[in-house]
């Protein structure tokens, strides 16, 4: 339900923004580099079976970092990337709509690529990865709003209030083997496998379903009842592990102890279209040139399962004659967890903790990818991402989605050099224009050019930044050989 006082409005913001960035230390969208040969141990997270197609023997990812949000729940004023944060603030939006947040991060720690040979290549690395989804039905809201008569009297009797927030963050270690499947003078077809092993180190929900009121005259104003509504929310244990009294290192380890295993696995293809000019160069580097590249793969297909935490409830529907005034008296002295649980189990009925595990399903999604090459450098990548999650979700229904929908980035790169034009439409139908540059090891991004050049998008984009490592020469220097004789 909406915020019950003016206050709890900002406090709702505040609990916003703990669970989204505290919560998860959330999708790995180097959109850049999506499809180019050059991705190296970037582009095993995109599709397994790229991690051949590259001419460097080896790669390392020493460190890389995602980040990429969107939202029209609230705004960031007065900030943008290249202005002072002093005088930023953040509002929640004015409306009559559905509301949604999206975020997802993740971060790369030592991910490796090395290749057997040119049909035959390994990768393995850490990762930290998260994501947070929030959805709600429409409602209408004004941020001058002091209590929950004035919020209903927005709001006709019809109104139908539901919502859910999941999000769901994990440490996972992976393996990849890729190698080619067929190659011939016309094409080529290499496939990829990639398996994980995880520990949900966060996760946490929340879901009410069909809340509606009636209201009935009372003088010259209304009484409003709550007619029903029902709803579980839940966390992971870890949680209640931490305790003022122990020490931090403490604290830490309990929180890694009482986490749960996870696993997952990625699949994929591509198939490549070989040029059909004639070379004039017998070297390596022509063995990975392509006219056409096209990936298709299932990523993320597994999930996460996390043990209850201890304040993790549902209930079923409201006790009798629950009207707006009851309700701002009780949740006004809703000062924790605890108190806020006591305060729910005095307005409804079916109130009851939830034990056992949940399982979150990972960020699910088919990726279809398409890279033309232009010559003298150049090239379009188109991709699709078509979410699966909500499909092969368990019984509970609890998975978090990725943001992607459809990305076409032009680009011009080279081994060292690169300049890309990500645009992306999201599944969140915002269109987003963005860039990054590759200058030797350093890849950097940004996924929306409005959090440079606009004081209130910083919500809406994101960015990202990865140092990656290979040998300086990848193969050996062209030369010329037409006129060297035949070897014996």
């Amino acid at each position: 339900m909406a915020p019950l006082i003016e206050n709890k409005m900002k406090n709702c913001i505040a609990v916003f923004f703990f669970v989204f960035f505290v919560f998860q230390i959330k999708g790995q969208d180097y959109h850049a580099i999506q499809g180019s040969s050059f991705a190296g141990s970037l582009g095993v997270s995109n599709n397994p079976a790229s991690i051949v197609n590259t001419p460097y023997p080896w790669d390392l990812t020493l460190f890389a970092f995602q980040l990429k949000s969107a939202t029209n729940a609230y705004t960031i004023n007065n900030y943008s990337l290249i202005s002072s944060a002093k005088n930023t603030y953040t509002v929640a939006n004015n409306g009559d709509y559905g509301r949604y947040a999206d975020l997802n991060f993740n971060i790369n720690l030592l991910n490796a690529r090395i290749a057997l040979n040119r049909k035959q290549a390994i990768a393995m690395g850490l990762n930290m990865r998260g994501y947070g989804n929030l959805k709600t039905n429409p409602y209408n809201f004004i941020d001058t709003l002091h209590n929950v008569t004035q919020f209903l009297n927005l709001n006709p009797d019809n109104s139908v209030y539901s919502g859910n927030l999941t999000t769901s963050s994990w440490l996972e270690a992976f393996a990849t083997y890729s190698q080619t499947i067929w190659d011939d003078v016309l094409q080529r077809l290499n496939g990829g496998l990639t398996v994980k092993a995880m520990r949900g180190i966060s996760g946490a929900f929340a879901e009410m379903q069909n809340g509606t009121v009636t209201s009935a005259p009372d003088g010259v104003s209304q009484i409003y009842t709550l007619n029903s509504v029902s709803a579980r929310y839940g966390y992971s244990y870890n949680y209640d592990g931490w305790q003022n009294s122990k020490s931090s290192i403490q604290n830490i380890k309990d929180f890694i102890t009482n986490t749960r295993g996870g696993f997952s696995v990625d699949i994929g293809f591509e198939y490549l279209i070989k040029p059909q000019g004639v070379k004039t160069y017998f070297d390596d580097e022509d063995y990975y040139d392509y006219e056409w590249k096209i990936g298709i793969s299932l990523l993320d297909f597994g999930h996460n399962q996390y043990r209850y935490g201890n304040q993790s409830h549902s209930f079923t529907g409201p006790a009798a004659n629950v009207s707006d005034s009851l309700l701002d008296q009780k949740f006004d002295s809703a000062s924790s967890f605890t108190n806020l649980n006591d305060s729910i189990a005095s307005v409804v009925n079916g109130f009851s903790q939830t034990g056992g595990k949940f399982k979150v399903q990972n960020p699910t999604r088919l990726v279809v990818n398409v890279d033309r090459s232009l010559g003298d450098d150049f090239y379009i990548n188109g991709e699709l991402s078509i979410n699966l999650s909500s499909a092969v979700s368990s019984a509970d229904k609890l998975y978090v989605r990725e943001l992607n929908f459809l990305t076409f980035t032009p680009r011009w790169e080279t081994k060292r050099w690169g300049v890309y034009m990500p645009i992306q439409y999201n599944g969140d139908k915002q269109f987003w224009i963005g860039g990054a540059f590759k200058a030797g090891p350093l890849l950097f991004g940004i996924h929306n050019w409005a959090n440079v050049f606009s004081r209130n998008k910083m919500q809406n984009g994101g960015g990202y930044i990865a140092i990656v490592i290979h040998p300086s020469r990848t193969t050996k220097s062209k030369t010329d050989k037409r006129l060297e004789c035949p070897k014996q």
